[in-house]
């Protein structure tokens, strides 16, 4: 397991949290239930899936929540572009929100390359290790 809260990449989707918290909470309160429920929830689910993935006992998990993330993060760059379109935020506020959700999954897909990496280099072991019981046993046998 790994402490989430070591991670950049915890940290900085955290404060994204922040910026969308913040910003939202200037949106009409007609969105109540709507945008603004829906950009909170993804900008959540990013950093809650690091941290879960974290939490788990194996590389294969932790690769599996980093996707969700990934795939939450875009939901947010959507859901910011809405915000501007929709005149929510200012174009100031949309371009400073983007380029940190895109350094973010930027960052999130090199760990995963990184996750992804060490699960195979740990299966490959594994495999050889397989290999070398059976060749042992083999020769043992057949003395």
């Amino acid at each position: 397991m790994i402490n989430f809260k070591t991670l950049q990449i915890w940290e900085r989707s955290h404060k994204i949290v922040l910026k969308v918290y913040a910003l939202t909470n200037s949106f009409p309160n007609t969105e109540n239930f709507g945008l603004t429920s829906q950009i909170r929830r993804s900008a959540v689910s990013v950093p809650s899936n690091i941290a879960e993935g974290c939490g788990r006992n194996s590389d294969g998990e932790l690769s599996r929540f980093v996707t969700i993330a990934m795939g939450s993060s875009a939901e947010l760059e959507y859901q910011n572009i809405l915000s501007k379109d929709l005149g929510y935020i200012s174009e100031n506020d949309f371009n400073q929100l983007n380029q940190e959700i895109v350094e973010v999954r930027k960052m999130m897909n090199s760990f995963l390359d990184k996750v992804n990496k060490r699960k195979r280099t740990r299966k490959n072991l594994l495999l050889s290790l397989s290999f070398l019981i059976i060749i042992s046993t083999f020769l043992y046998i057949y003395k």
